[in-house]
């Protein structure tokens, strides 16, 4: 299973085995990590791995999903670095997956203050992984999400492959499962939206900026596995519109 494979069967695992992970797996993850591109370059990241298998992390275990490991996602504070770091662990999830590790994104960041920063990083996300009890993918049929009909406005006939980009892009896991994500799409591009929140709603705005990059991120997947060039851009002609409901992301240009 590659990683594009696995944006159609990875599923939220909450249940896992107590079994050991080799030192070595440990290393071809962080192997990978390194080799992960980022959505916006310029910022210091990293992750750790916690090892929870004596339940060392009770507050994890209490508030968020028992599991023997944990990946703690770090990084330099910045414009748009939630959404960078989404991208960057939805891409780490995905490997996983192919791997035939169970992964769940954790909702809550209670953890040590000790573990709140690495260096100059502060943590932006965690998820649960180990091997599953039972297994770590469904059927794409059984994921609870929204069909693109409900997530689109077409303002031209999409290409086929404009298609799989969006298909992949509606695949993809967000918090609570709110699916923030809605596209205006052309023949050649995507205009991304956000419902707007108030100004002050910080955790919430942290929260989408995680969530579309997770979506992101299914989309450069997608992109490589069928050899298309995207661009993930934002149009500053745009960014100046002002709508009452939505907020305006990123455009996804593909080059023809």
């Amino acid at each position: 299973m590659n990683l594009y494979e696995a944006i159609f069967c990875r599923k939220s695992v909450r249940t896992y085995t107590n079994d050991e992970i080799s030192p070595e797996v440990f290393d071809d993850f962080r192997r990978h990590y390194q080799e992960i591109p980022d959505l916006f370059g310029g910022m210091e990241t990293d992750f750790t791995i916690l090892d929870n298998r004596k339940g060392q992390y009770k507050l994890l275990s209490l508030f968020s999903v028992r599991a023997p490991y944990y990946m703690a996602f770090y990084s330099e504070e910045g414009p748009r670095y939630m959404m960078n770091m989404g991208c960057r662990m939805e891409q780490m999830v995905l490997y996983l997956c192919s791997k035939g590790y169970g992964t769940c994104f954790l909702a809550s960041t209670r953890i040590s203050h000790s573990l709140q920063t690495k260096g100059n990083m502060v943590l932006a996300g965690l998820i649960a992984f180990g091997i599953a009890k039972g297994s770590c993918c469904r059927k794409k049929a059984e994921a609870k999400r929204l069909p693109l009909e409900q997530l689109c406005v077409y303002r031209e006939t999409p290409r086929e492959w404009m298609r799989q980009l969006l298909e992949a892009a509606r695949l993809s896991p967000s918090s609570m499962n709110i699916q923030p994500w809605r596209f205006v799409v052309y023949d050649s591009k995507i205009h991304i939206y956000t419902k707007k929140h108030p100004a002050e709603d910080m955790s919430r705005y942290r929260l989408d900026e995680l969530n579309f990059g997770i979506m992101f991120a299914n989309m450069m997947v997608a992109a490589e596995e069928l050899w298309l060039d995207l661009d993930l851009i934002r149009l500053e002609d745009i960014s100046q519109k002002n709508y009452p409901r939505s907020q305006y992301v990123l455009s996804a240009v593909l080059k023809l």
